[in-house]
């Protein structure tokens, strides 16, 4: 698992040329249907599988009045006014919820016109229409008296095919709300249920009736770009017009229709005469196998009534699209889908096969979607799985004839090389070998070529090798190592091999790799290495004799400090620096008060021991830079180069004589000592060692003489 983690990043390189199908696809598809390239094509596949849904039951809640071109012969067109209120009047006789009137009234139509306002006016539960004026069409006005809370407008709004997929339920006409005739009549029957449209939950911009909510169109949703989207508008989810009961208005003036077939229900009446050309087009508008059938305006009201109906009271799904961002990964999971197939499956009849496959599972995804409520893309995702398809297959197939040139070019090349070479591409697979590689290797071409390192080498070879060979493909960068390999007859050889990447013009990587047999170099430079230690070791041993030789001629034996040779040697040093550097170098002359009587009384080995004691005061009183010295018996000298003024010497002094003046503990005695101190200064009490000796000797004996314990100067 971590080996094909680590792979990972390669591996997405490599199928690089998919994921930039898949983008530069998407994002053609995307940019098709952001101009409207494709909505055409995507309403004529969503009319097919609107038409191909399961049959409905029948709407129970409407019962359509037809005016038919019979009853037209008789009552002649237009349809008088007495005409119409009668009809109103022998319907209202049956106790209908509610009735509506889809025949325009806007100018009398004698006789009779006074009784139809009448009727009109004295009947609350009949709504009429009228036609809001806009760019295209000329408005017609409701019929005289009509009160307005029973006037509704009958424009509906057409795709750029003269499809009707959309209903309006609201618009505004000089800042005054207008109502559909279908939201007019629908509301008035679920009021009697207690329902009523009522701000949506989810948006208060949204209108909702009962647990549906009425989500509005805009003009880029779905396959729609930049759509009329003016007013309250939603997709219609239509029945078909087959499904709503019909008489025509001759059976119900002569009584031929029984008023328990008409009470509580929705009574429209309106035109289907086909001379009358009240007619639109519909999803079921375009069968394949029979003559188009379109919808009458009556016809097309009931399917817009019967939504709001059936939303309201049956909680039957109304059609919605999904977010744009949704249809973009949706588009590009089928584009990467196309891609891959035909990326990972390179038998033509194999993918070709799985491809339309892939077709039948998104339009059964579609159809599925439908049946839930869902208009969800159809032709971008097809486009984008055949153009993925497509695309990918012409660069394959121009990667292959490259490849297969380039490999041709290199085994041409690397045939009249003398050193081991291979070529591998990004499966770690050989691709091409020249005779010395197998020379080298033990193995014939025809054993290796199509392999990887695991069906050649051991484990541990085989690893290290692939960890070097995806080290190359990671970083582009030319890599040189120094490994083991393994002939076939056991024999193992260090080899230093160089890998680095080449590329064709189609982009196909390939990994160069070039042994060269440093198993004898090796052989030589380990035993180099050898000699090379050997002689350091004998070097490091030397050194340390000398440096032991040097500790015994510069160093004293009893106190570590540094001996006479050495204090003189210092002293000749530091005065040639001060010289230099026009520096003070101050000289200490000490030497113990009563030593001697201690070492008398309690013996040379205590004598020994406050010695050390006592070097180790005076180390401890000074800087690093200075250098104590013992001259030999009670006998001591300080050099104190680079003083700042001659007082420093005094502060030295004074630091040193109470220092050693405190108290020893050494085996069990109590030993105090003193000491006196001489001192001379460079250059004011001379400029050579023996003068600056000689003066610090005697201050230090004039120390004594007056009292010891003290320090003086020269």
């Amino acid at each position: 698992m971590l080996h094909r983690l680590r792979r990972l990043p390669q591996r997405l390189l490599r199928h690089k040329s998919i994921l930039l199908t898949m983008g530069g696809v998407t994002l053609v598809i995307l940019a098709a249907r952001g101009l409207g390239l494709l909505q055409t094509w995507e309403w004529t596949a969503w009319d097919y599988l609107v038409r191909s849904r399961p049959l409905e039951s029948p709407e129970e809640r409407i019962l359509i009045v037809t005016v038919t071109e019979q009853d037209l012969q008789t009552w002649s067109y237009p349809l008088t006014d007495q005409v119409v209120a009668q009809l109103l009047q022998t319907l209202d006789q049956a106790q209908p919820r509610v009735i509506g009137l889809d025949i325009y009234r806007s100018s009398p139509r004698e006789p009779g016109t006074a009784q139809l306002r009448q009727v009109i006016q004295d009947l609350p539960h009949v709504v009429v229409i009228e036609q809001l004026e806009d760019k295209e069409i000329i408005g017609v006005p409701p019929p005289e008296g009509a009160p307005p809370e029973q006037i509704g407008f009958n424009n509906v709004v057409s795709d750029a095919d003269g499809v009707i997929r959309r209903s309006l339920l609201f618009s505004h006409i000089d800042g005054q709300s207008k109502t559909s005739f279908a939201l007019q009549v629908a509301r008035r029957y679920l009021k009697v249920e207690g329902i009523t449209l009522q701000e949506a939950a989810i948006n208060p911009k949204f209108a909702q009736v009962g647990e549906q909510v009425l989500y509005p169109f805009s003009q880029n949703l779905g396959p729609y770009s930049w759509a009329d989207d003016q007013g309250y508008q939603v997709l219609v989810n239509y029945r078909d017009h087959d499904l709503f009961d019909k008489v025509s208005m001759e059976e119900i003036l002569a009584g031929k229709v029984s008023p328990e077939q008409m009470r509580d229900r929705i009574i429209l009446i309106g035109y289907t005469a086909e001379s009358v050309k009240d007619y639109f087009s519909s999803p079921y508008s375009a069968e394949l196998l029979h003559s188009p059938t379109q919808f009458s305006g009556v016809e097309l009201h009931a399917n817009f009534i019967s939504q709001i109906l059936s939303a309201g009271l049956d909680n039957r799904q109304l059609t919605r699209f999904w977010w744009p961002w949704v249809e973009g990964v949706w588009v590009l999971l089928w584009a990467g889908m196309g891609a891959v197939i035909v990326g990972r499956v390179r038998s033509p009849l194999r993918y070709s096969t799985l491809l339309i496959g892939c077709m039948g599972l998104l339009t059964l995804t579609a159809y599925g979607a439908l049946i839930l409520g869902w208009w969800i893309p159809v032709v971008p995702p097809v486009l984008a799985l055949g153009g993925a398809a497509v695309i990918l297959t012409s660069y394959l197939a121009y990667q292959e004839e490259e490849l297969k040139r380039s490999t041709e070019f290199l085994r041409s090349i690397i045939d009249t090389i003398p050193d081991p070479i291979f070529v591998k591409d990004p499966e770690h697979r050989w691709l091409v070998l020249n005779q010395a590689f197998c020379q080298f290797s033990g193995y014939p071409a025809a054993q290796i070529l199509g392999k990887t390192n695991q069906d050649i080498f051991t484990p541990s070879e085989a690893a290290e090798f692939d960890r070097q060979e995806q080290l190359v493909f990671q970083s582009h960068q030319p890599q040189e190592i120094e490994e083991p390999y393994t002939h076939t007859d056991g024999t193992t050889y260090l080899s230093a091999t160089k890998r680095s990447l080449h590329q064709d013009a189609a982009g196909n990587l390939f990994l160069v790799g070039v042994i060269h047999d440093i198993t004898e170099r090796k052989r030589v430079e380990e035993e180099l290495r050898r000699t090379t230690a050997e002689l350091t070791r004998s070097n490091s041993e030397l050194q340390a004799t000398q440096d032991r030789l040097h500790r015994l001629a510069y160093s004293d034996s009893l106190t570590g400090l540094a001996n006479r040779k050495a204090f003189f040697e210092s002293l000749q040093a530091s005065l040639h620096w001060a010289k230099e550097q026009q520096k003070l170098v101050g000289l200490l002359y000490l030497d113990l008060d009563g030593f001697k009587g201690i070492n008398d009384s309690l013996g040379h080995a205590l004598g020994d021991l406050l010695l050390q004691a006592v070097a180790k005061r005076i180390s401890h009183c000074l800087r690093d830079s200075d250098r104590v010295a013992r001259l030999g018996g009670d006998e001591f000298t300080v050099i104190l180069p680079g003083l700042k003024q001659p007082l420093d010497i005094n502060t030295v002094s004074e630091k040193i004589i109470a220092t050693l003046r405190e108290p020893y503990c050494l085996e069990d005695h109590k030993v105090i000592v003193t000491v006196s101190i001489g001192s001379s200064l460079y250059p004011q009490d001379g400029e050579t060692e023996e003068i600056l000796i000689n003066k610090a000797d005697h201050a230090m004996y004039a120390a004594k003489q007056q009292g010891r314990n003290q320090h003086q100067r020269a």
